[in-house]
C-alpha cells in the first residue's frame, strides 16, 4: 500500500469517527486531527498575522449588536480569507472542504459552507458559557475547533466546556484540554459551552460549517 493510500484511509477513519460521534453524541473529538507538521505550519501562519497586526478583538453578537466585553470574551480574532490563504491554511480549508462533503453525504445535513478565524486567548482569559448559532442568523450548524499549542500539559488549564443535555433534563459536563493536533466539533445550535482561563497563550482554528453560502464580509 502506497504512504498516498493509506494517508487516505487514516483521513477516511477521521472522518467516519466524527460522523459516528455526531450523531450518537452530538460531538466529536479527534485527536492527531493534524499532525505535528501541519501544526507547526498553521502556528507560522498565525504568527504571521499576529505581526502584521491583523488579530482583532472579539466581540458579542452580530451587526448593530455587536459589543466588546471583554469579562464575558477575552479572546483575539483574525479572520481567514478564503481568495488570500497562505499554503498551510488552504491545505487545512481543503480538510475542512472534505470533511463537509462526507458529512453531507453520511449525515445529511445540507452544509453549503464555511467560516474559520484564527484565535488567540492571551493567559488568564476566558469565554463565558454561550451557544455558537446567533438568534438573528441561525445558520450555524457545526462548530469546528483545531489545536494548535503545541507541549500542552494539563496545569495549563484553557479547556473548553461542554455542557450536554442529558435526557432527563440535566446536564452532563465534558472538559476537552487544547492540545496541538486536536480536533473538537459539536452541534453549533444545541451545545453551550465555555472556554476556561489557561496560564499561557492559547491557539486554534476555529469555525462553523453552514447551512447556507458564506456571506461574511472579513474585516
Amino acid at each position: 500500500m502506497t504512504i498516498h493510500k493509506q494517508e487516505e484511509e487514516k483521513l477516511l477513519e477521521k472522518f467516519e469517527h466524527i460522523a459516528d460521534q455526531l450523531s450518537d453524541n452530538g460531538y466529536a473529538i479527534v485527536d492527531n486531527f493534524l499532525d505535528p507538521n501541519e501544526v507547526h505550519s498553521l502556528l507560522g501562519v498565525l504568527t504571521h498575522h499576529k505581526e502584521l497586526g491583523t488579530f482583532k478583538k472579539a466581540g458579542i453578537g452580530t451587526s448593530n449588536q455587536f459589543t466588546v466585553d471583554k469579562q464575558v470574551r477575552g479572546d483575539y480574532i483574525r479572520w481567514i480569507e478564503p481568495t488570500e490563504t497562505l499554503p498551510p491554511t488552504q491545505a487545512f480549508l481543503d480538510h475542512m472542504d472534505e470533511i463537509m462533503l462526507y458529512l453531507n453525504r453520511t449525515c445529511f445535513l445540507g452544509l453549503k459552507d464555511y467560516e474559520f478565524h484564527f484565535t488567540l486567548y492571551p493567559p488568564g482569559t476566558v469565554y463565558q458559557r454561550h451557544v455558537d448559532q446567533f438568534k438573528e442568523n441561525d445558520h450555524r450548524r457545526l462548530s469546528f475547533i483545531c489545536y494548535l499549542n503545541e507541549n500542552w500539559l494539563p496545569a495549563h488549564g484553557g479547556e473548553l466546556r461542554l455542557y450536554l443535555p442529558q435526557p432527563d433534563g440535566s446536564e452532563k459536563q465534558v472538559d476537552i484540554l487544547p492540545i496541538a493536533g486536536r480536533l473538537a466539533c459539536f452541534r453549533a445550535d444545541l451545545i453551550p459551552h465555555e472556554v476556561l482561563a489557561a496560564t499561557r497563550p492559547r491557539y486554534s482554528l476555529t469555525g462553523w460549517m453552514l447551512d447556507q453560502l458564506n456571506d461574511l464580509t472579513f474585516l
